[in-house]
């Protein structure tokens, strides 16, 4: 990663950080305290936040066929659908299409795709390179929770478990992109801005299956 690049890293996990907010749904989890009910939702959510996720990085493979990285990013969302099906059995969701989501929880993949659609080539990359430490450790709590608290088995949570950890050729082909976007002349603030509300909408989606529920 060269300096520059690092230099924007940085700008924008302090921007995020400064608005940083608490995960309601997984402090509740991790005492065992949300319902068997909101972990179906945590499923269907997932299913759609998630096969909207694959359908924006093919349309930025689409945009950008140069750079291998989005066409990565969307397999791995395949395979995170795939492993997500374990999860959805293990707290009865029978029927993805039947639940009906969350709008704050659509948030996220509804502004991914927007970006996807209009954003510069920058701005993605950045937005993972940012988000990847506090999303990846996220991941990797609720992982630990549904084990300890609610009995899952690994297999159940292999979903989590794959989002917890980020290839490292996928950060630096990441890498490699932001600094040819911004030698191409992309507006380093506007990925920055980008990179910023992505981690706003990410806690957006985990504290909207925390709503309604007693925190004491």
């Amino acid at each position: 990663m060269t300096a520059d690049v690092a230099a924007l890293v940085e700008r924008a996990q302090h921007q995020i950080a400064d608005e940083a907010v608490e995960n309601r749904f997984l402090t509740l989890l991790e005492r065992g305290a949300v319902p068997a009910e909101r972990l179906s939702w945590l499923a269907g959510e997932l299913y759609r936040l998630v096969g909207s996720d694959q359908r924006s990085f093919a349309l930025l493979a689409a945009r950008f066929p140069a750079e291998g990285l989005f066409i990565a990013m969307a397999g791995g969302e395949a395979e995170a659908l795939r492993l997500l099906d374990d999860f959805a059995a293990a707290v009865g969701m029978a029927d993805y299409r039947a639940y009906e989501p969350k709008p704050l929880a659509q948030a996220y993949p509804a502004y991914l795709t927007q970006t996807a659609l209009f954003g510069q080539v920058s701005a993605i990359p950045l937005a993972l390179l940012a988000n990847v430490t506090d999303s990846g450790a996220t991941y990797a709590r609720v992982a630990d929770a549904l084990c300890a608290k609610y009995g899952l088995s690994e297999a159940a949570v292999g979903h989590f478990r794959y989002f917890a950890d980020t290839p490292k050729e996928l950060l630096d082909q990441a890498a490699e992109i932001v600094a040819a976007g911004l030698a191409a002349g992309d507006d380093p603030a506007e990925s920055v801005r980008v990179a910023r509300v992505v981690g706003g909408l990410e806690s957006a989606f985990w504290n909207a299956l925390a709503d309604g529920l007693d925190e004491s």
